[in-house]
């Protein structure tokens, strides 16, 4: 059935996903669908808990960059593949309840799965302690998705690799550690010393705080 669900979906698209479509596609009796799944969404829903107890582990490549480069290509050509079952179930989401439900414990349970890439990268010094994992990995995998499924870009080979290195730079530098910033004071500013002070050196902010 759930094989049914899939081929139907890529073919056909969400509008014409109906149980007895379904059903008559996998050769079952469409009360037995219906009596189990109930309707389309449950049939979704279950497809994509399928995709997520697939026993599927990221790679381990001895470097960040090889970890994120490798997970990339994965998800590139999960996009881009001639069966686009990704971008048809990411679609079904937006229509179906259910299906989005499923679609979010999907990604959640991957980016799970995924945080040890970011916890061997801080036990070998690549980036610093207290890197936030979930954030990282939405950054190197997030212009994949932009570039493939909102804007339908054109493929690019290179997409997941710049997309990797950007997100391993971006780390590095510490943009994903959970106290990007020190506190900002709002006190009152301190007297100055002396009345050549200027305007600026009066100010109650630092140099840091007006950038930010």
């Amino acid at each position: 059935m759930l094989d049914a669900v899939r081929a139907h979906l890529v073919e056909y698209g969400y509008d014409a996903l109906a149980v007895d479509a379904v059903a008559d596609r996998a050769g079952v009796h469409r009360t037995t669908v219906y009596r189990r799944w109930r309707d389309v969404g449950g049939l979704l829903a279950d497809v994509l808990a399928e995709a997520a107890d697939d026993g599927w582990c990221p790679p381990d490549t001895g470097s960040l960059d090889g970890d994120l480069i490798a997970v990339n290509r994965e998800v590139y050509a999960a996009l881009t593949g001639d069966s686009p079952i990704t971008i048809a179930l990411i679609s079904a989401s937006f229509r179906s309840t259910q299906a989005a439900e499923a679609l979010r414990a999907f990604w959640a349970d991957r980016y799970a799965r995924c945080a040890v890439i970011v916890r061997r990268a801080v036990d070998r010094g690549d980036i610093p302690a207290g890197s936030v994992a979930r954030r990282l990995l939405v950054a190197a995998t997030a212009p994949i998705y932009h570039e493939l499924v909102l804007l339908r870009s054109p493929a690019d080979g290179q997409l997941a690799e710049r997309a990797a290195r950007a997100a391993v730079a971006a780390a590095r530098a510490g943009a994903f550690t959970e106290s990007e910033h020190p506190p900002v004071s709002f006190g009152p500013p301190a007297e100055p010393a002396n009345a050549e002070h200027s305007a600026v050196d009066t100010c109650p902010y630092s140099a840091a705080e007006e950038a930010r």
